[in-house]
């Protein structure tokens, strides 16, 4: 009896071992898959994660079960192509390499704040988008610390010198841009000024004419959003060419602090005119709530007349809306009796990371960009575009435009020539804001578009103000 339970007791024991050795086995297998796993999808704060798995966390470790890279590119609302050209460029580089790209979006008037807090703080994306110019893109996004340096790139070479320096800060070159030289025009309803026999204004007091009369009838002759921020502030400075061919050598005079911008006769009668606008009822009842994600609609609906926007846009909106073809042309911005073609060489640019652990994947997405066929798809896929800054691209301007504005000269826009023009762009926003809320006057907005420059100027070291 005593053998009979000693062997029964020893099975039992062996029995006991080999199911612990089994399982020990099992889970040393899922241990090694988890540790694999993870590793490859170790993030971390504020760079690209891998994602599309189920995440469990452990004692503060998350653990993916996907190894799939995702890059996050984040940008203000309106800085990409309204067309979504770039997302699915994104998409087809995803089935490419099988790293995703994650979009985020933020609003204009809170964008550049974001992205400096999250410089900042490391918590930045793997890409971001920067309306770069020469003269801020220190300011912005100090390029030598953040951003990978992308001067050995052979696509570098293959973009338009003109938009170089607006990448670039000290010889290297830091983004990638693709939009052609922006040129701002009013967009206008051909019908509605047929209906009243209106013709397009050359001058301040025609433009005020024909505000009046379509006032007059019922409709709101010009669209204006001042909640975007920035639409408002177009007028002062694309005006650049105006100012610049009234006073000789006006940029490097103001560059090298020779010119007090105060004394611009120009620019103070633009911001008075633009006030007298807002004053007469000429941007309507509610500009001041206005977003530009309604401006389309209510262009198409015909509840208003007249819209400041690219020159590709009413490309876009036709080829969006057919019934609209042959009811949208363009006319020169007129104020203060302007008749020089604003350009802007500088643009939207994409810029990496350099602390993302994905450097060589966001490399791999600027290079696939590149591609000759991507390029002719950017251009293909945004109808609001004309050209992109990439020679080897042909433009696709249409002749009616071309003929156009060939019969006047070009000049570079202000915040593309002048120093801490483009950096303050959004504080002047807000004081136009001010302005037709009857909280500033004229005078006060110009005095302080000075002193702003004056205190960057300072804090820049910039040696042309000691």
């Amino acid at each position: 009896m005593k053998k009979r339970c000693n062997l029964g007791i020893l099975l039992i024991s062996l029995l006991l071992i080999l199911g612990m050795t089994s399982c020990g086995n099992k889970d040393s297998e899922e241990s090694t898959v988890t540790t694999t796993e993870t590793n490859a999808t170790t993030n971390t704060k504020g760079t690209a994660a891998d994602t599309n798995g189920t995440a469990t966390e452990t004692n503060g470790t998350t653990t993916e079960t996907s190894a799939i890279i995702s890059l996050t590119l984040a940008s203000s609302e309106t800085a990409l192509p309204t067309s979504g050209i770039l997302q699915e460029q994104a998409k087809e580089f995803e089935k490419e390499t099988g790293i995703h790209i994650e979009f985020e979006t933020f609003p204009d008037a809170q964008w550049r704040d974001v992205l400096k807090t999250r410089l900042t703080d490391g918590t930045a994306p793997d890409i971001f988008v920067v309306d770069s110019d020469p003269f801020s893109l220190y300011d912005r996004i100090r390029p030598d610390i953040n951003c990978i340096d992308l001067t050995q790139e052979e696509f570098v070479s293959r973009m338009d010198t003109s938009v170089i320096p607006a990448i670039s800060y000290e010889d290297k070159v830091y983004g990638i841009t693709f939009s052609g030289k922006k040129i701002w025009v009013y967009s206008y309803r051909k019908d509605i000024f047929d209906s009243l026999d209106l013709t397009i204004p050359t001058t301040y007091e025609e433009l005020k004419t024909v505000c009046q009369t379509l006032k007059d009838n019922g409709i709101t002759p010009m669209w204006e959003a001042t909640s975007s921020g920035w639409h408002q502030v177009l007028p002062l400075f694309e005006s650049g060419p105006l100012y610049a061919s009234q006073v000789p050598n006006l940029y490097e005079k103001l560059n090298t602090n020779q010119y007090n911008i105060r004394n611009i006769d120009s620019l103070y009668t633009i911001i008075q005119q633009l006030n007298e606008f807002a004053q007469l009822g000429f941007y309507g009842d509610d500009y001041l709530g206005n977003n530009m994600d309604d401006e389309q609609a209510k262009f198409i609906a015909g509840d208003f007349a007249m819209t400041l926007e690219g020159i590709g846009w009413p490309g876009q909106l036709i080829t969006e809306h057919p019934e609209m073809e042959g009811k949208v042309g363009i006319f020169l911005m007129p104020w203060a009796d302007n008749r020089i073609v604003g350009i802007n060489p500088a643009a939207n640019a994409l810029f990496g990371n350099k602390n993302s652990q994905y450097s060589d994947e966001i490399l791999q997405f600027f290079r696939f960009l590149a591609q000759h066929d991507q390029l002719q798809n950017r251009l293909d896929g945004d109808p609001n575009a004309l050209e992109i800054c990439w020679p080897e691209i042909k433009p696709k301007y249409p002749s009616e435009f071309t003929t156009y504005l060939n019969q006047f000269e070009t000049g570079v826009v202000m915040q593309a020539g002048v120093s801490y023009i483009d950096a303050q762009w959004m504080d002047v926003g807000k004081d136009i804001e001010q302005m037709y809320a009857g909280l500033m006057t004229p005078e006060d907005v110009l005095e302080q578009i000075y002193v702003r420059r004056e205190k960057l100027a300072i804090l820049s070291d910039d040696s042309y103000w000691k």
